[in-house]
Formats: C-alpha cells, sequence, structure tokens
C-alpha cells in the first residue's frame, strides 16, 4: 500500500514519537507499504511520522547511491525503537532534502559516525556503527522520529528566506510526483 507523504506544516513531523511493543503492529507489513512508499516518491528513507503515523520506525535502502557512493550496496535496512548512542567525527555539510519538505533542499552539517541501538522487522536486535553517507540518512531519518526536521537545522537567515515556500507548503500549496497529504491543523 503506498501512503501519501504528509507534508511541512502537519504536527505528527513536529512530535517525538511514540515507542512500538512488539506485536503493537504488524511491522513487517508496515515495513513493506513504507518501502513501496518510499520508492514510488524516489526516496532514500522514510520515517513513520511522515505517513501519518507517530511511532519510532523508519526504512532506508540507500542502494540507488551505489555508483556515487562507497559502500552503499545492500544498505536496505528497517530501524524500529531506534537510539543513536553516539555520534562523533567531524561534521560535514551535503545538502539535503526530504519527502515531506517538497522541492526544497539545503546544505546540513552533520557528524561523519553514529552508533545505533534498534530492531529490524524480524525483531531481531542491533547495536551498529555508521559512518559516511549511511550515517547522515540514518541521521536525517532519526529526527523524523524525533519531531525534528531537516530546517531546523539551517540558519534562522536561510530559514527566512524560505518562509514564502515553507507556508505554501503548510497550506497545501506544493507540487510533487507523488501523493502528498495536506496538513492537519
Amino acid at each position: 500500500m503506498i501512503y501519501p507523504i504528509v507534508v511541512y506544516g502537519d504536527p505528527v513531523l513536529k512530535k517525538k514519537a511514540k515507542e512500538i511493543a512488539k506485536d503493537e503492529i504488524d511491522v513487517k507489513k508496515l515495513s513493506e507499504d513504507m518501502f513501496e512508499t518510499m520508492y514510488a516518491a524516489s526516496g532514500i528513507g522514510l520515517a513513520a511520522p511522515q505517513i501519518g503515523k507517530s511511532i519510532r520506525m523508519f526504512v532506508v535502502d540507500g542502494s540507488i547511491l551505489e555508483e556515487e557512493e562507497e559502500n552503499m550496496e545492500g544498505f536496505k535496512k528497517v530501524f524500529i525503537n531506534p537510539r543513536i548512542l553516539e555520534e562523533e567525527g567531524e561534521e560535514w555539510a551535503f545538502e539535503e532534502g526530504c519527502l515531506s519538505i517538497p522541492n526544497i533542499r539545503e546544505e546540513i552539517n552533520r557528524k561523519e559516525k553514529l552508533r545505533i541501538h534498534y530492531f529490524d522487522e524480524n525483531w531481531e536486535e542491533y547495536e551498529e556503527e555508521f559512518d559516511g553517507m549511511k550515517a547522515r540518512i540514518i541521521q536525517h531519518e532519526y529526527d523524523h522520529v524525533e519531531g525534528i526536521l531537516f530546517t531546523d537545522h539551517i540558519s534562522p537567515f536561510k530559514k527566512r528566506l524560505l518562509k514564502g515556500k515553507l507556508t505554501n507548503i503548510s497550506k497545501g500549496k506544493a507540487k510533487a510526483s507523488y501523493r502528498l497529504a495536506a496538513p492537519k491543523r
């Protein structure tokens, strides 16, 4: 099932998501739906709040970046109840976008490495380290379950420059090649 993507201005995107109890929901089915939704929107990551579900879950698939980035082959994962334990290294800038904020991209600084604890769709538990682009993708999606958007990382000046575009998105005046869900008020 392909969900519409919730856009900027919807309160679900600014709310810290709640943990999922084992067997509370069918995480395998939901992760399949989330991957299908993400692919339909040409994304490389999607968090549950972006489909209107305030739960701590996100999916990533960076394999599309294999040709430009090292070690991206097979980087397809489901993160349930993730907790970043540590972020370290130099901060590096990279232009990010977000399915919930269509047609806006900005340079965002993020640490180069992280260590994260999570469960997958089979409720297998992991504690892993990621770096480079893998870490960046995870950090971006992790922010979503924390109620943080990439625009929260930009300077107040840049945010003022984007105010009109963000206001239009929040009023449902946005176009994308995928289905959008206007913000609930």
